[in-house]
């Protein structure tokens, strides 16, 4: 949780008296290292760790205390706001729809490990990512990280300028009409920080016409299940609702 740290933190720039109702507060990756440099386990004093907090129960008990959330806005350089940042992931209460397999044949290498990646590549070699989205077109054409272009945003009363942000697809696919972006999970969670989704949906939403759609992915045990988010206001970061939610059970 980085409870210690981000207590340090919070002392050693005064963050306390800070008026979040007002702005965001901006620190930079360098004052994080500073206020942490006399710690010595990796976790307690590395950037990148302390500021991934893709969870509600994820953050310290500092930001939890005062409603508060972590987004990166520049590299090296973050805003701590006020308000909900995190978006949940309800469960999906019926009965998995069985889907039969688009594949004439096995895929033996598909049940060799437990990774994100394999599961959601199984989903697409089968023609469930097709099936779910209603759309035979879809073709991978984007994986792994990127970097956004400048955008902005609203997030409760604040204005924010992105610029440079380091994002990751797990997996984006291209039809005639849309654009699917994929975040997935191996494990449950009920819910995950909005950034996520809104960050590579606004990366890729200036880099095409066409609808651009985030999905969260996730497989437990057998079973294949995806929610469909959408953004009714594409500068709200707060403005997501979920579309829609399925799960399946592939079988031959």
């Amino acid at each position: 949780m980085h409870d210690r740290s981000w207590q340090k933190i919070f002392d050693e720039y005064n963050i306390h008296r800070h008026n979040f109702d007002e702005s965001p507060f901006r620190i930079t990756a360098e004052q994080i290292k500073r206020a942490c440099q006399d710690f010595t386990e990796t976790g307690e004093k590395e950037v990148r760790i302390l500021c991934k907090q893709d969870t509600r129960e994820s953050r310290p008990q500092v930001f939890k205390d005062l409603g508060l959330f972590i987004l990166p806005v520049k590299n090296g350089e973050y805003c701590i706001i006020k308000g909900e940042g995190y978006i949940d992931i309800p469960p999906i209460d019926k009965e998995p729809l069985e889907y039969k397999s688009k594949l004439s044949f096995d895929l033996d290498t598909a049940r060799a490990g437990d990774s994100e990646m394999q599961h959601l590549d199984y989903a697409y070699a089968t023609s469930l990512i097709r099936t779910f989205l209603s759309d035979d077109s879809l073709v991978l054409t984007i994986r792994g990280r990127k970097y956004t272009p400048s955008f902005e945003f609203n997030v409760g009363n604040h204005r924010l300028q992105v610029n440079s942000v380091q994002t990751e697809v797990d997996a984006g696919y291209e039809g005639k009409g849309q654009v699917v972006l994929i975040e997935a999970k191996n494990r449950f969670e009920n819910n995950v920080i909005i950034r996520q989704l809104y960050y590579p949906f606004r990366q890729w939403q200036q880099k095409t016409k066409k609808r651009v759609v985030p999905i969260f992915f996730e497989k437990k045990e057998d079973v294949f299940l995806f929610w469909q988010f959408e953004f009714e206001d594409l500068e709200n970061y707060n403005s997501i609702r979920l579309a829609k939610g399925e799960k399946f059970k592939i079988v031959r």
